[in-house]
């Protein structure tokens, strides 16, 4: 049981980490839309939608090296705990 809760809070941890930057960019641009759209007075949806896109796909591509190496330190993790769990 304990195993379990420890897979379970690293798996939490592990997806917040990958996916703080990815929202803070979404965040960060969002805001500089906003204020753009507040100060031209240009209120289109498609403004606000398409560069927080764009800004996102580039910081995952971007940091998909690094999410790659969290992921695996994670997944091993699992298969080490796994492993000692069901084979002590």
């Amino acid at each position: 049981m304990e195993t379990a809760i420890e897979l379970s809070r690293g798996a939490l941890s592990t997806a917040i980490e990958l996916a703080l930057p990815v929202m803070v960019v979404g965040l960060a641009v969002g805001v500089i839309v906003s204020v753009f759209q507040a100060m031209t007075q240009v209120h289109d949806q498609t403004l606000s939608f398409i560069p927080k896109i764009l800004a996102m796909v580039a910081v995952i591509l971007l940091l998909l090296p690094w999410f790659l190496k969290v992921m695996e330190g994670y997944t091993r993790t699992v298969f080490e705990q796994l492993g000692d769990g069901f084979f002590p």
